[in-house]
């Protein structure tokens, strides 16, 4: 296994972590618990030879002090070995392949947004984003400002109106409306949250209804909504709008989608989606070569492919359906059992969190039993279904506890 991070992201749960509403730990589980007879490398995949069946790999640990000095290979062994943090590559070899590199956050080559936006893909962008709205307020809380200042650095913007935008607007209408309410009583009245997409309405994927429900929400708990704007560059602590003008922020967090991972940009002899440039597959989840055939050694996964033909969202549901899908082929391949079974989704519907224990479920456009919820019966589908997904029993003992002592003790709003 390569891969540049030792721990798997649980993502629906990085929004709560992000406003203190859950601990970091409750959002990650480390890699090597799950495969311990794994051999697991912390390391970029730069490039795959797909004819000489070789990965080209480079650490992603911090380069050590004698760089540059590489050891002898392993004997016995397919790879080249270096010492750990070197910064040298190496190579890997395979029978075998399964890429599952997923996909970067979408800027839209805006300018100033890799420099002075946060996203949300991952455990340290949540605790970026917990600190920098602690350091909000208590930056606004010197008694050297002015009030215009500390309403600039008290205007929370989200970017993003797809299911991570709207969760985390509704976290952090929660944490704002709860804690900074009792320990910032006076800056909490100046704190202004507003959600930009360049649709014209948010939750674009779900039932209209469930889309217009979460707008008569928002409003009412006075989220700002801006839809149909368009962001045309990002400055420190200021965005410029096309239909508002300067808009300043203390806080932007960016989440417009996905853009395609490096590694699946540099592979040109596989068969591409025109505008995603996700690899494409066939229904066995087998990468497909330019001259249309199946690869029967290559498999691609998540959002990094998809089946050809088929237009699956790109959401932590699918790529888990595909990850188990995939888990049983392989096990039986290495059994020398058939597995022609081709690979099909069941919609589970979608879930997403507004605040005051209320949230939506869409489950219109499923296969079977088609349904749809609001309100606090979709809060206790939304919190059952993340509890009973979360795969250690370590979390799911954690996150209940979390939620309970928040309730009771509210959120910590330690920065450290």
């Amino acid at each position: 296994m390569v891969s540049p991070t030792n721990a798997f992201n649980f993502t629906p749960l990085l929004a709560s972590c992000a406003v203190g509403t859950l601990e970091f730990r409750c959002a990650v589980e480390p890699v090597r618990r799950f495969s311990p007879q794994v051999a697991c490398y912390q390391a970029w995949c730069d490039t795959i030879d797909f004819k000489q069946k070789t990965l080209k790999c480079m650490p992603a640990t911090a380069p050590l002090e004698f760089e540059g000095s590489a050891s002898a290979p392993l004997a016995g062994t397919k790879e080249t070995s270096y010492p750990p943090g070197t910064g040298n590559a190496f190579n890997l070899r395979y029978d075998k392949l399964v890429i599952a590199v997923g996909a970067y956050s979408q800027t839209f080559n805006v300018p100033g947004v890799k420099e002075h936006a946060h996203f949300l893909k991952d455990v340290r962008d949540a605790r970026a984003i917990r600190t920098r709205i602690i350091d909000c307020f208590e930056q606004a809380n010197q008694p050297v400002l002015s009030d215009i200042q500390r309403r600039n650095l008290l205007n929370f913007c989200i970017v993003g109106g797809g299911p991570t935008g709207v969760e985390f607007s509704a976290e952090l209408h929660d944490l704002l409306h709860a804690e900074i309410e009792r320990h910032y009583p006076s800056l909490a009245r100046m704190a202004k949250i507003t959600l930009y997409d360049v649709a014209p309405n948010i939750l674009g994927s779900f039932d209209k209804s469930l889309g217009v429900y979460a707008e008569n929400k928002f409003r009412r708990d006075g989220i700002s909504i801006k839809t149909r704007h368009h962001v045309e560059r990002v400055e420190k602590d200021r965005m410029f709008v096309k239909e508002q003008g300067e808009v300043p922020f203390g806080l932007l967090v960016w989440s417009t989608g996905l853009a395609p991972n490096p590694l699946i940009q540099s592979i040109d002899s596989l068969e591409k989606h025109d505008k995603t440039q996700s690899l494409f597959t066939d229904q066995n989840l087998n990468v497909i070569t330019k001259e249309g055939h199946a690869d029967p050694d290559v498999w691609a996964i998540g959002d990094a492919a998809n089946i050809k033909g088929q237009l699956h969202p790109a959401t932590a549901q699918v790529a888990n359906q595909k990850g188990k899908y995939l888990a049983q082929k392989l096990n039986k391949i290495v059994k020398d059992q058939e597995h022609t079974k081709p690979f099909e989704f069941q919609n589970q519907g979608s879930l997403a969190y507004l605040g005051d224990w209320k949230a939506i479920y869409d489950r219109s456009s499923a296969d079977t039993v088609k349904t749809k919820e609001t309100g606090r019966v979709a809060w206790l589908l939304w919190r059952s279904a993340y509890f009973t997904m979360t795969l250690s029993i370590r979390n799911k003992i954690l996150v209940p506890t979390y939620w309970f002592l928040n309730w009771i003790f509210g959120r910590d709003l330690t920065r450290f």
